[in-house]
């Protein structure tokens, strides 16, 4: 290896080695994601970022070329297995206003909550079921809603205060019934 040419936080794998092999791993990750490049390019780009900043750690046990192969099969891996779980809960999301429509029309406090979110503009009803019924935070909710952090965090600002406004209003209601 030259001075200089090892990387700083995997000090196993040169940047001469990388640059020799890099044909070979940018056609292996064409081959992973169907010869689409712009996401081999991102796939490339994503495993050499593994590697520079040392979250793969590279330590002889194998060939560098057999190394960072197994770095973009994996890469692979997890983006379709993240593609997949959106693709799922998008169906699911789909059939979900009629659920929440059905459970609307229960009587009591859960079917009031529900005809209240059902009331929702459509990215406010979404997003609060992705975070309240799905479990996802709201980076990930905003994600499979694609959208913004940021809009996601809006949407999800104004739904709560929608639903607080609404909810007090038909407390305050059945409170006066009573």
């Amino acid at each position: 290896m030259r001075d200089g040419d090892a990387l700083e936080n995997n000090p196993h794998v040169s940047r001469s080695a990388l640059e020799a092999i890099h044909s070979q791993v940018f056609g292996w990750a064409l081959s992973r994601c169907n010869f689409d490049h712009m996401a081999a390019e991102d796939l490339v780009q994503q495993a050499y970022v593994e590697l520079l900043s040392g979250r793969a750690r590279f330590d002889n046990k194998s060939s560098l070329k057999t190394f960072v192969f197994a770095i973009v099969q994996n890469l692979v891996r997890s983006r379709y297995r993240r593609l997949a779980s959106r693709l799922r809960l998008a169906a699911n999301l789909a059939a979900q206003p009629r659920d929440i429509a059905v459970i609307a029309d229960e009587p009591g406090p859960r079917g009031e909550v529900w005809k209240a979110v059902y009331a929702l503009p459509a990215r406010q009803r979404d997003i609060i079921e992705l975070v309240f019924c799905r479990e996802l935070t709201i980076e990930e909710a905003s994600s499979v809603m694609g959208v913004s952090i940021g809009t996601g965090r809006v949407h999800y600002d104004r739904a709560k205060k929608a639903l607080r406004t609404k909810l007090a209003d038909t407390s305050v209601t059945q409170n006066d019934r009573n």
